[in-house]
């Protein structure tokens, strides 16, 4: 009688789960959720923290096979950009500690900046239930573009977003006098 009693509570609390609305995912021109996580090394990840640099922060797995072809693009961005412009920033999208581990062993030589979403939490503030959902964020601290998904017909396209946001100048300030912008575009 006891487990049918523990098993309808279960059941309860999981329909109660299903039925409290997802948290939307910010649109552009909005403030996103700060928090991004933890890097391996301990450094807590916050867009606050990078104020008048851009950020391009993307929920991935493993799994995910666009997720597999949207990481070479996304390292080779921050391969090609210094980090005081731009920081790319990981989001591993609710897998086991032992697969993330694995993925960085993997990953060892990326530039990329990785933080672990094991329980969720960054992934539902931000409205993320598929993967790969990509973020840019301005200098500002603002969402500039949102993508889910990816295609190798959207490079193009992300690179140019990447490139006008690189080469506005840092919130409240004077853009630098003559200083060349990396780009970003394919074939700079």
């Amino acid at each position: 009688m006891r487990w049918i009693v523990g098993a309808m509570a279960v059941a309860l609390g999981m329909a109660a789960l299903h039925a409290m609305p997802a948290l939307a995912s910010p649109d552009v021109g909005e403030v996103p959720p700060d928090y991004l996580g933890k890097t391996p090394k301990g450094e807590e990840i916050r867009i606050s923290e990078h104020r008048g640099k851009v950020l391009v922060v993307t929920f991935w797995a493993s799994w995910c096979p666009h997720c597999r072809r949207q990481f070479p693009v996304l390292d080779a961005l921050q391969q090609h950009i210094d980090p005081s412009q731009l920081r790319v920033v990981v989001v591993n999208f609710k897998e086991d500690t032992p697969t993330y581990r694995a993925i960085l062993r993997q990953a060892r030589d990326s530039a990329v900046t990785w933080t672990h979403d094991r329980s969720g939490a960054v992934s539902d503030a931000y409205g993320v239930n598929s993967v790969p959902h990509t973020f840019v964020i301005d200098k500002a601290g603002l969402v500039a573009n949102v993508s889910r998904g990816y295609s190798a017909d959207s490079i193009q396209a992300f690179g140019a977003v990447i490139d006008e946001l690189l080469a506005e100048p840092p919130p409240n300030e004077d853009p630098p006098a003559a200083e060349p912008v990396a780009s970003f575009a394919p074939g700079a």
